[in-house]
């Protein structure tokens, strides 16, 4: 084993342990490349970055009462829970839950085991903020969690009477208010509005700015229950910059007010939106920019909106706007059969149906955490990447359906 110091040190296991470390400078020591054990113990801690075999050791301990405290939360042992933190008050501090904001944030997201917030979780989560853990961690974390699905409503409850804020900044640039936009959850996103939650989050944000409704109506999420968080936010004198009627109409839903504006200009059907900076999806970053109508009905799911459009004279074929780039010129079934667990199938049922040409080749956004990537394919090859079978949520029934129809890729 060599132990010359490189000049990164070799990163420790994630879930390391003592006595391997402990054999390791035995190994070491037999080899010849220590003087002593003292000295072996030396050189293994200096090979992951410690400057002392008591320095690695402690590391090690505290990993291994942060291992024991998360498996007490996550059985809702709070006998344990206590034991372990009043034995040792940095555990407090641990870098637990989302954000490693800290355990009271684990406790808080209810994720393990996953369920409504029981009586004994309630209680965890009370004794740790009275003995040591602060609500506000990580920028109100426990609350930016809690607030993801409704079912956690009575953890808000607790949390919000125990001093937490509903306008903080979650790690300073997310408003605990996107927290159910993200999920479209209705229940949480009312809850935090009479709570006092300013719908339009004024404090400036570099990262994730605008509104409320800014950010519910462009999360990756697609739900049913959009229109209903839409609704919501509005009564509350949320506002958007996506403030274009039938837009908004066709998100929520509101298919007599979107019919009265297609009366009263029927160009509506071939209006190609260049504000549409939302959509991204899949793990995909394709947006609705540059879309028509019927690519947004697509990429919601929006059947009936769909149905009307199609039924108006809305060309299934019809390409979004191409770039300076060259980018762009998809058809609305690109949209459909890139979304989470098949959630675009009937969508592209309908526009199959319809006539949609699955020989169509665009040059289109790639994998959302490679800004520059940009893929050329059909509607096949584009959902065989988008989430992809690599993905935990690939879609099996739309890509069968695609091959049924002979797709190209």
């Amino acid at each position: 084993m060599s132990t010359d110091s490189p000049d990164q040190p070799r990163a420790l296991p994630e879930r390391p342990n003592l006595r391997h470390l402990r054999d390791q400078a035995k190994d070491l020591l037999k080899s010849g490349g220590a003087e002593s054990l003292t000295d072996a113990q030396f050189k293994i801690a200096r090979l992951y970055g410690f400057a002392s075999w008591p320095k690695i050791k402690a590391h090690v301990d505290s990993l291994e009462e942060i291992g024991q405290l998360k498996q007490a939360i996550d059985s809702n042992d709070l006998p344990q829970v206590k034991d372990l933190m009043t034995r040792s008050p940095a555990l407090h501090r641990a870098p637990l839950g989302y954000g490693k904001n800290g355990p009271l944030t684990w406790a808080a997201e209810c994720r393990v085991p996953w369920e409504p917030p029981s009586p004994v979780r309630l209680a965890m989560a009370e004794w740790m903020i009275d003995h040591g853990s602060d609500v506000h961690q990580g920028g109100d974390g426990p609350l930016m969690r809690a607030a993801l699905f409704g079912h956690r409503i009575p953890m808000m409850d607790l949390l919000v009477s125990r001093g937490a804020d509903v306008n903080a900044l979650w790690s300073g640039y997310f408003p605990i208010l996107f927290a159910p936009c993200e999920t479209v959850e209705p229940a949480p996103l009312k809850w935090l509005l009479e709570h006092g939650a300013n719908p339009n989050c004024p404090q400036p944000r570099p990262k994730y700015p605008g509104t409320a409704l800014d950010y519910v109506i462009g999360t990756y999420g697609r739900s049913p229950q959009l229109a209903a968080c839409i609704d919501i936010l509005l009564e509350a004198g949320g506002t958007t910059k996506h403030n274009l009627p039938p837009v908004l109409d066709l998100l929520r839903g509101r298919l007599d007010s979107l019919a009265q504006h297609l009366d009263a200009d029927p160009l509506l059907l071939h209006w190609r939106i260049p504000e549409l900076d939302f959509g991204v999806t899949g793990t995909r970053r394709l947006t609705l920019r540059g879309a028509t109508l019927l690519h947004m009905a697509a990429e919601y799911g929006n059947i009936d909106a769909a149905k009307m459009l199609l039924d108006r004279g809305a060309e299934v074929n019809a390409p979004a706007a191409v770039d300076g780039s060259g980018v762009g010129g998809q058809t609305p079934i690109f949209h459909a059969v890139t979304q989470f667990n098949d959630g675009g199938l009937h969508a592209a049922k309908l526009l199959l149906e319809r006539g949609a040409d699955l020989s169509i080749r665009a040059k289109l956004p790639g994998y959302y955490e490679r800004p520059e990537e940009v893929v050329e394919c059909t509607p096949l090859g584009y959902a065989l990447r988008f989430p992809g079978p690599a993905h935990h949520a690939p879609n099996p029934k739309t890509i069968a359906l695609l091959r049924e129809r002979a797709a190209p890729e």
